[in-house]
């Protein structure tokens, strides 16, 4: 029988998950457990299945996100997760049918970008999707840091107090939503998202781990800064503590709360080492330290991909380091946004629209969506064969324009 790929049925949601399992290389067993909790919080008709004589051998989800474009702007996005394939059923073009009909729908349904997290690197390219935000993770050895071991809080008039998961509950949406509207690629969280979290709500493949809450308060008592950290139990053959604090959660809002919250976890008593999690690669974690080269990189790679689905409205939507017109001829295969763009760029924001003027760059929508958040560069682009200039130094004028004094993050894996 030839395999059929659409949106899966109610009764057909228990095998979409041990597939989704199998695809995760995690033991496919479906408690009921399982349905039930996952099951409340999908939109079934944004799931979808490929089927071989009944059984579900590939998986696709899709569900309504909002991503921080460059200015603050939040963009109605079209987010992919629970994506595979079963090993039975490789190279048969399963996934392309399941995200072409999903990504068609997100077009019609107005949504002006699609994004993801990529597992592996060379699938999502050949889709439109291009790596947008990259992430570093350090592991700092403690005793190197230089920092003062003594230190018992910030000097600078704020403070910084252990909270427990209900504080967390009720600051955590705040912070991040002011944090969502300043970092270029911060991803929306939904109350689910918060209830997995704090422990309020568990599934039962991932067992909670209560973790250590901290928050900074500045001088006038404003919460600017959130921390989440767990740390094991290790000790050495002379009683010697080397205990790791992972970090699980670091949101702030100044510089002044990031300092003060890496000092805070660099100075308790029996760590030794911090694992960051993953942070912007421009980070200020390692110059922060008296001696940098104390922060060791665990982890540096691309994170959060973004597919441009309405060229328009996404270089409408954010604003630009400076002014400049480009004329840009965005290749798509797919048909959901090519075309010839003039841009008339500036720091208070853009106009864009479809332009029969000869271009200066030339570039397929995987790039667009490398540059949009302002990591990329258009110069080092063409530099590789992947964008073409028609107007000699229109590479340089476009980074100019689109990238950022910092470098774009999201905090969130999806």
């Amino acid at each position: 029988m030839s395999v059929e790929t659409r949106v899966i049925t109610e009764s057909e949601y228990p095998d979409w998950l041990r597939a989704l399992k199998t695809g995760f290389l995690q033991p496919p067993v479906v408690s009921e457990e399982d349905v039930t909790s996952r099951r409340a919080h999908t939109d079934l008709a944004r799931v979808r299945g490929a089927f071989d004589d009944g059984r579900c051998v590939a998986t696709y989800r899709s569900f309504a996100q909002q991503l921080t474009a460059v200015g603050g702007a939040a963009l109605p996005a079209n987010a992919v997760s629970n994506v595979t394939v079963s090993p039975t059923h490789r190279r048969r073009g399963l996934l392309s049918r399941l995200i072409t009909a999903d990504l068609a729908e997100a077009k019609e349904r107005g949504d002006i970008v699609s994004t993801l997290i990529a597992a592996e690197y060379p699938i999502y390219g050949r889709y439109g999707y291009g790596p947008a935000a990259w992430i570093t993770e350090w592991a700092v050895d403690v005793p190197r840091t230089g920092l003062d071991r003594r230190w018992s809080g910030p000097d600078d008039g704020g403070r910084i107090d252990l909270v427990d998961t209900t504080d967390v509950r009720k600051l955590g949406p705040e912070l991040h939503a002011r944090l969502a509207a300043r970092q270029p690629g911060v991803v929306s969280r939904d109350e689910r998202w918060w209830q997995l979290n704090t422990g309020q709500a568990q599934l039962p493949s991932q067992p909670w781990t209560e973790p250590f809450h901290a928050v900074y308060r500045s001088a006038s008592g404003e919460v600017e800064g959130l921390l989440a950290y767990q740390s094991d139990d290790k000790w050495g053959d002379a009683k010697q503590p080397l205990n790791t604090a992972t970090v699980r959660e670091m949101l702030a809002l100044t510089p002044a709360a990031e300092r003060a919250l890496w000092h805070y976890v660099c100075s308790v008593d029996w760590i030794t080492t911090v694992k960051s999690g993953y942070r912007a690669p421009d980070d200020l974690l390692p110059l922060l330290l008296p001696d940098p080269r104390a922060a060791r990189i665990l982890t540096q790679a691309d994170f959060l991909w973004v597919r441009i689905l309405d060229v328009v409205r996404a270089l409408e939507a954010r604003t630009y380091a400076t002014s400049a017109t480009l004329i840009l001829d965005v290749q798509d295969s797919a048909g959901l946004a090519g075309g010839t763009f003039r841009l008339d760029a500036s720091p208070e924001g853009a106009v864009c629209a479809p332009s029969t003027e000869s271009p200066d760059l030339t570039l397929g929508v995987r790039e667009l969506g490398a540059l949009y958040l302002g990591d990329e560069s258009a110069v080092r682009l063409a530099a590789l064969g992947l964008v073409d200039e028609g107007t000699p130094g229109a590479a340089g004028v476009a980074d100019g324009v689109f990238r950022t004094p910092r470098r774009p993050w999201c905090p969130d894996i999806f």
